[in-house]
């Protein structure tokens, strides 16, 4: 076709004009195609996720959803499938004071002990999700509910406690008891969400002066338990040494009951084969223990002699000399020995 075209000079100017059937196809074939591509790709990014290390994802198909807890790379029906992931590592917060900037947060930290003391104490609550889909479904704030438990348990647990323990022996004992009784309420709350621990991070007395009298019980508990330290200390360096010390007496006194016993057991033995003897031969076994008794005995010993008249005999006589001792002294000897025939 032609149309008219006006030029300047007021000539007339015919144009041929495009066919509309053939250019209309082609642009819409183009269309067309960089639809299909972008379909092609939306699906084929849609079609993939990806889980990775501590980390799980929920899979919801028509309404219904299903855990997956495997790492990797996943397929899912796009625009059917949706997927959520979540943390499964270990997340916390904190009871009595804001984390940002650490500050006092008196609502939740001021608490009344047993012995009707004000305390204030800090918590760091640490937990984990273990179940993806009750996280998700099962309660729209999982984590508050958790911390309006951990709060119930701690004022429950710490008003059972003097203030005493709270600040000093007894928080390892607290921290125990707060956390078994958040798990026993929490599993049956199934919000898909477990306690890890708990933990005291500050406990004081709510003024100054309280608080300066609370360290000065606590110095002296501190210095008790030197005290008790060093005693048993002491008590441990003594005993091994006094313990030693008796089993070396107890083994000197064996030693001295075993040495007497044989003494004994000789003597009596000896005394046995001298009676065998005397009953054998008596007279001679008389003479001769006699013999064997002045032998021993007249060496060293003086006799005197009395008349009455004041003259007095030494027997035996010394010599003056030292020559005849031993004569004097066998001389005395036989003059016992004489006597002793005499007697019997």
């Amino acid at each position: 076709m032609w149309k008219k075209k006006k030029q300047a000079d007021e000539n007339v100017v015919y144009e041929e004009k495009p066919k509309k059937g053939k250019m209309g196809k082609a642009a819409k074939g183009g269309i067309i195609a960089v639809c299909i591509v972008a379909v092609a790709g939306v699906a084929l990014t849609g079609s993939f996720y990806q889980i990775q290390e501590q980390e799980q994802a929920v899979l919801v198909t028509f309404g219904k959803p299903k855990a997956v807890t495997e790492t990797g790379l996943h397929f899912k029906i796009p625009l059917v499938q949706q997927v959520t992931k979540v943390n499964t590592t270990i997340q916390g917060f904190a009871i009595g004071y804001n984390e940002t900037n650490n500050e006092s947060n008196e609502d939740e930290s001021v608490m009344i002990t047993s012995d009707y003391n004000f305390i204030n104490v800090d918590f760091y609550v640490e937990y984990r999700i273990t179940e993806p889909v009750q996280y998700l479904y099962a309660s729209s704030e999982p984590e508050l509910i958790l911390k309006n438990i951990s709060q119930s348990c701690i004022r429950t647990v710490i008003g059972s406690y003097p203030v005493d323990d709270v600040l000093t022996t007894g928080k390892s004992e607290i921290q125990a008891k707060i956390k078994e009784m958040i798990l026993e309420k929490m599993e049956v709350q199934d919000v898909g969400i477990q306690l890890v621990n708990i933990t005291i991070q500050d406990s004081e007395p709510p003024t100054a002066s309280v608080m300066e009298a609370f360290k000065a019980v606590e110095t002296a508990k501190q210095g008790k338990e030197t005290a008790l330290n060093n005693a048993n200390k002491y008590r441990s360096e003594q005993l091994p040494e006094a313990e030693a010390q008796a089993d070396q007496i107890i083994k000197e006194a064996e030693a001295e009951k075993q040495t007497r016993i044989n003494e004994a057991e000789a003597q009596v033995a000896r005394f046995n084969a001298m009676y065998e003897e005397y009953q054998k031969n008596p007279i001679v076994t008389k003479q001769r223990m006699f013999y064997e008794t002045m032998e021993d005995v007249l060496p060293g010993m003086k006799v005197i002699i009395d008349s009455g008249d004041g003259i007095q005999k030494v027997l035996p006589l010394d010599s003056f000399t030292g020559t005849d001792g031993g004569e004097t002294e066998t001389a005395a000897t036989n003059a016992a020995a004489n006597t002793a025939e005499g007697g019997n």
